[in-house]
Order: structure tokens, then C-alpha cells, then sequence
């Protein structure tokens, strides 16, 4: 990937952990996913991340909640749909399920497992911390699964180790290049959010991969300068950022798609379409 290259703009609308008391802009009926995908589309998203909620906002992992979100996102744009199947203590199972019933063009998978937490610097201790298990395993299984549903798996690397994954999953023959990549930065326990260790991540991608960064909380923004300096793509979205540089909050998601369009345009960037999205992920 190249400076030249147009640049994938994608937005997680939601997220599965934040709520309305934190940011009232955050989607919870099928018809609020639908308005917000259609703000971030109209401002140049041509990817959007959904993981479902029930319409009083609780996370869903079920198939009709799935279903009902996206349906009513493809019924509003033409969009590159992509699900989440990120979870804990859900079996694989109920994953593939509603991957099976839904059939996204792409699937998010998280490449390893890790210590997943917040801390508190003002309260000296961690807001929340947890192990977040991604055994090789359930990779595999759900990779198996996509593979014979025909969906495109988007690789969330939350360290560099992750990034060192895909090659044996690609030797075994359950991954298939070229692969979609994202780095994902700023969640403690993996790799601290700095440019210098984005672009150490960025050297550990397989050759001929799409890449992109996911910037969690207010780095965000520096993350998205680096990127595109990179030559990367970039997401934003409420799920990893409620706030614009200056810190003000987001009314929608459709606000923060814009600022990372500019971002892009002003250092030299083009923001890809929706055919041009779906070309650059094969």
C-alpha cells in the first residue's frame, strides 16, 4: 500500500460496551443504525462495522437482532457491511449463526488473546480488566466458516504477536490472501497507541495485504494522521471514539467520518467508494 492508494474509510457506529448515558449519539434500534450509517456513508464511509444491540441498547449476539440491523442499513446506503464477532463467553457457535443467516461481505476476527482493560489514573486502580480469549482454535473455526460462506475475514491485531498469526493460518491453508488487516491501538494490555509502533506494525504485515489502523479513545486522531501518512486506511466510529480533535463531542458518527475524510484530503489522500472498497478487499 501506497500514499497513492485511495484510502478505506470504515465507521463502527456502536460498539457493544458504551451506552446513551456516555454518548447520546450511539444507535440502538435498527432504524437509528440505519440514520447513522447513512450520516457516515454520506460523509465518505464506505465500510461500516455493526455489532448488534437489542433496541433497549443491551449487546445482541442473536440472528435476529443481526438480521434487523442490517437489513435496515442496506435498505438505507449502499454500503460494504461488516460484522463483529468479537465476544465473551458467547460459543462459536451463536457466532456463526448469525454469520450464516446474514452473510456480511466481510467479518471482523480478532487475532489472540490478551489482557483487556481501562485504568483510572486519578483512582489508581483499573476502571475494568478482564482476559480477552481469543484461542487459536476458535480462530480457526470461525475462519472455516467464512471461508465457506464466502466472507471476508478483517483481521483485528491488537499487538504485534497478532500480526505474527496470520502467517502460520495461511501455511495451514484456512487463510487465504490477500488479507485485510487492522491495527488496533490504544486498548491496555496490547500495543500502546504511538505512530512509531504503528509503523512497527505495519513492517510485520504480510506482503500484498490491505492494512488499516483503528484508534482507540482521543489518540484516535494522531493514529489517523500516521495512517495516512503510512499510506493505510483508517476507522473511526463511536465504538472507539466518542470525541472530535478539539474535543468536543460527536453528534453522530457522521461527524467523525467527516473530520477523517478532510484529514484525508488534506495530506493528499483520496477516500475510496464503495466499488473501490470492495475491489481493494478482493
Amino acid at each position: 500500500m501506497a500514499v497513492d492508494d485511495p484510502v478505506l474509510l470504515t465507521c463502527a457506529i456502536s460498539g457493544a460496551v458504551a451506552n446513551r448515558d456516555q454518548c447520546p449519539a450511539i444507535p440502538y434500534t435498527p432504524d437509528e443504525y440505519a440514520a447513522e450509517a447513512r450520516r457516515a456513508v454520506d460523509e465518505g464511509a464506505a465500510m461500516i462495522h455493526i455489532h448488534a444491540r437489542r433496541p433497549d441498547g443491551t449487546p445482541s449476539y442473536e440472528v435476529e437482532d443481526f438480521r434487523a440491523i442490517t437489513e435496515a442499513i442496506t435498505a438505507e446506503v449502499d454500503v460494504v457491511v461488516n460484522l463483529s464477532t468479537g465476544a465473551i463467553g458467547v460459543p462459536v457457535e451463536r457466532r456463526v449463526a448469525y454469520l450464516r443467516a446474514v452473510r456480511p461481505a466481510v467479518a471482523a476476527l480478532n487475532m489472540g488473546s490478551m489482557n483487556y482493560a481501562k485504568y483510572s489514573r486519578a483512582r489508581r486502580d483499573f476502571v475494568f480488566s478482564f482476559v480477552f480469549a481469543n484461542p487459536f482454535e476458535e480462530i480457526v473455526a470461525l475462519l472455516e466458516a467464512m471461508n465457506e460462506l464466502g466472507i471476508k475475514p478483517e483481521h483485528e491485531c491488537f499487538d504485534l504477536g497478532h500480526i505474527g498469526s496470520l502467517a502460520p493460518l495461511v501455511h495451514k491453508g484456512v487463510l487465504r490472501e490477500p488479507l485485510h488487516v487492522s491495527c488496533v491501538m490504544g486498548v491496555l494490555g496490547g500495543v500502546p497507541p504511538t505512530a512509531r509502533n504503528l509503523a512497527a506494525m505495519v513492517d510485520n504485515v504480510p506482503a500484498g495485504a490491505h492494512w488499516g489502523v483503528i484508534g482507540i479513545g482521543r489518540t484516535q486522531w494522531t493514529l489517523v494522521a500516521a495512517a495516512l501518512a503510512l499510506g493505510g486506511s483508517v476507522r473511526v466510529g463511536l465504538e472507539d471514539n466518542f470525541y472530535l480533535p478539539d474535543g468536543a463531542m460527536a453528534r453522530s458518527n457522521g461527524e467523525l467520518v467527516a473530520r477523517a475524510r478532510r484529514m484525508a484530503e488534506d495530506s493528499g489522500r483520496r477516500v475510496a467508494s464503495v466499488a473501490e472498497a470492495r475491489a481493494m478487499l478482493a
